[in-house]
């Protein structure tokens, strides 16, 4: 399926790229929601994770593993961060491409407006 992502791992759509490899294509989200906001995606489709297989896991695994190496880099690791993925429209999931947002570089808000309890 072609999304505004795929468009993105091939070269179509310009970023501002802070990772990547065969597998994986990290970069910074046009409109950020915090100092360091940045969209941490796989290259192989998935369109979200109720579609994530078991064969799957590995690159899950590898893209925690991006954000941890990015929140250091970033220098987020030790102040905090999010590491969010949205699943569905009640979620806000605007691309239907597995995606994680990592968050971070200032206090963050709620997690929800329906809560209070992140606060």
């Amino acid at each position: 399926m072609e999304t505004v992502f795929s468009k993105i791992i091939e070269g179509l759509i310009p970023s501002k790229k802070v990772f990547e490899n065969e597998r994986i294509l990290a970069f910074h989200d046009i409109e950020p929601a915090a100092p360091v906001h940045v969209l941490i995606i796989p290259k192989k489709y998935i369109a979200s994770m109720n579609e994530v297989t078991p064969e799957d896991l590995p690159l899950i695994g590898e893209i925690h593993a991006v954000a941890q190496q990015l929140a250091a880099e970033l220098g987020i690791a030790d102040t905090g961060y999010r590491l969010i993925n949205n699943c569905g429209p009640d979620s806000g999931m605007a691309v239907p491409h597995l995606h994680y947002h990592l968050l971070g570089g200032a206090k963050l808000g709620a997690l929800t407006g329906n809560s209070s309890s992140h606060a």
